[in-house]
């Protein structure tokens, strides 16, 4: 008897060929269904189907759900295309939209793609967080765009200020809505090369990119998604969900599977931080998801609040048939945490499943099995996906050809011909490697980002990107991230971006990051996890020698970490350099911490 829950989840086959020159090249035996014209296709469909049915609530000022059902959104699309056909909006000048997660921000979202017009939506720290705005800058010079809409003009005015600009911007919806008869006729033009959006990549090597996403892309992207999902055909999901729209995890794959489905979207105004993560249990407590989908520090906070909140954990694995990750690697122990509390409150396992994906790739390219999938595993190719390993020194560098890959880079011809080998597979940047290379069909690890491995002065090759992994589960729940130093050094040390609140439990009594983080109580568990981590290791190119707590956060503005939360290790390395030199120096520093 399996120790899950049954789902159909469908991962498939691969066929693989070896090529003279080294290559391999790596096909799904499962073949592309049918898609979508265009992600709108699919709301009408459910408009005339099911047109009670909620796509989308949030709660209103007064914290009741405020709730659209798919007619009162297609209705609502369709006025405020209008609007937008009137302004001559196009690819040369698209919508851009500041704004978090909202209702007023689907509708825009989907009326620019009902009719064909571009839209990019911008990540919020570039316009409420950041003091330069320099990111927000550059996304309106790569664009040009011929509108821009904000939801809240009280905290967007300092940043659209900031821009300097002449061109309309929008507060209120209302003044938006046309009733045309162009806008069908819009519609029915629209094909899958037309694109729907661009979306900024995180800028973990520099500036943000803006990725083109067509039609072509998100539909086939869905269609992958529900063959593999394809317990999700007959049950529409009910998601609550707090990620950005701004990147593709939240507002491709997540926002598009419900209307591609058929199901229903409560957004989650809360967020993985010890303050946000209360007003997502508020949620979860009302609203009981079918799937559910997080990164790894939403679901540590998650887990902390539910193994002490047994009327939440109860309603929250009321109905949840999966649970899915991205973004980064999740901590086992927090894993077995999560399982212990589905077979609490469910008697057995709720399935967990990630994959492999990208912007570029609309996102999804890999999905690890029920069976297979564990931290690291990101499985084997969607459907339509090809694959090809390419041999790069000790490595197998992964790049993907399919339906799903985007055109390029938004004006920027020379970053989209670098992105692409020579046969028109798009150059990932990330490495994998067999689960078992005596049973390949059970699929990949990741093996980290290729460009982020280095060698020591010894010319021993580190593997940064499972190390990484390997240290923040060892020394989970102290550390938030860790960046790994040693290039053409003697040893490998590692900056150590804490988590301070974890700390905080060791030594309850200070409350100065600097002081708390120097403090012996905190020291000490911070030597015997490097002490334990250090048994485990096999050689110079797995040993921490040296860790340098960090008191000072990750930096938006000095690019040391992206719009979706996660470090950008090559920042962060060039703009800490006197801490990583104090790592190879006899420097005497109360936040170092040496073996």
């Amino acid at each position: 008897m399996s120790e899950f829950h049954e789902i159909d989840i469908a991962t498939g086959t691969m066929s693989i060929l070896q090529r003279a020159d080294g290559c391999q090249i790596i096909d799904c035996t499962t073949p592309l269904g049918e898609y979508a014209r265009c992600l709108t296709e699919r709301l009408v469909y459910w408009a005339e189907h099911d047109p009670n049915r909620i796509l989308v609530s949030r709660r209103g000022s007064d914290g009741r759900w405020i709730k659209l059902s798919y007619s009162d959104v297609l209705k609502e699309v369709r006025a405020l295309a209008g609007g937008l056909l009137a302004r001559g909006l196009s690819a040369e000048k698209p919508v851009m939209i500041l704004s978090g997660n909202s209702i007023e921000h689907l509708l825009l979202a989907l009326a620019c793609q009902h009719v064909g017009i571009p839209y990019s939506p911008i990540s919020t720290p570039y316009s409420l967080i950041s003091t330069d705005y320099g990111k927000l800058k550059h996304a309106y010079q790569v664009l040009t765009p011929g509108l821009i809409f904000a939801d809240d003009p009280k905290a967007y005015a300092p940043a659209i200020d900031a821009l300097d600009t002449e061109v309309e911007v929008v507060f209120d919806l209302a003044s938006l809505r046309s009733e045309t008869n162009d806008v069908e006729s819009a519609y029915q033009a629209v094909t899958g090369d037309t694109i729907a959006k661009f979306l900024f990549t995180s800028g973990s090597t520099g500036l943000p990119k803006a990725v083109v996403n067509t039609q072509r892309m998100i539909c086939a992207n869905q269609e992958m998604i529900r063959s593999v999902f394809k317990f999700m055909q007959t049950e529409p999901p009910v998601i609550v969900d707090w990620l950005p729209w701004n990147h593709t995890f939240g507002g491709n794959h997540n926002v598009g599977l419900v209307i591609y489905n058929g199901g229903t979207l409560y957004i989650d105004d809360g967020k993985p931080t010890s303050a946000g993560i209360e007003t997502t249990l508020t949620n979860l407590s009302e609203v009981a998801p079918s799937v559910y989908f997080n990164v790894p520090k939403g679901y540590e906070l998650l887990v902390d609040r539910l193994e002490h909140d047994e009327a939440v954990a109860k309603h929250f694995f009321s109905r949840l048939s999966m649970t899915f990750f991205a973004g980064a690697g999740l901590s086992q122990p927090v894993w077995d945490r999560l399982d212990a509390l589905a077979i609490k409150y469910t008697g057995k396992k709720v399935p967990m499943v990630t994959g492999l994906g990208a912007t570029e790739t609309a996102p999804s390219a890999l999905f690890a099995s029920v069976e297979e999938c564990a931290s690291g595993v990101v499985g084997v190719p969607a459907p339509g996906v090809q694959l090809k390993l390419v041999p790069n020194d000790e490595k197998l560098e992964v790049r993907v050809k399919a339906p799903t890959i985007t055109p390029g880079y938004w004006r920027n011809p020379e970053q989209t011909r670098q992105a692409f080998d020579d046969e028109d597979f798009y150059c990932l940047g990330d490495a994998l490697a067999y689960i078992d290379s005596d049973a390949p069909q059970r699929g990949f690890r990741f093996d980290g980002r290729v460009g982020e491995d280095f060698k020591l002065n010894t010319g021993t090759w580190v593997s940064v990107g499972p190390l990484r992994a390997a240290l923040i589960n060892a020394f989970a729940p102290l550390v938030q991230d860790v960046v790994i130093t040693g290039h053409n050094e003697a040893y490998l040390g590692a900056l150590v971006f804490p988590n301070l609140e974890a700390c905080q439990a060791i030594n309850p009594a200070i409350k100065d990051a600097k002081s708390l983080l120097g403090s012996p109580e905190v020291i000490a568990e911070f030597t015997a996890k490097l002490q334990a981590f250090d048994r485990t290791t096999t050689g110079s190119s797995t040993r921490i020698k040296a860790l340098r707590l960090l008191d000072v956060p990750p930096s938006i503005d000095a690019h040391e970490i992206t719009d979706k939360g996660s470090i950008n290790q090559r920042a962060v390395l060039k703009t800490r350099s006197d801490l990583v030199d104090v790592i190879y120096q006899t420097i005497d520093d109360n936040l170092l911490i040496r073996l």
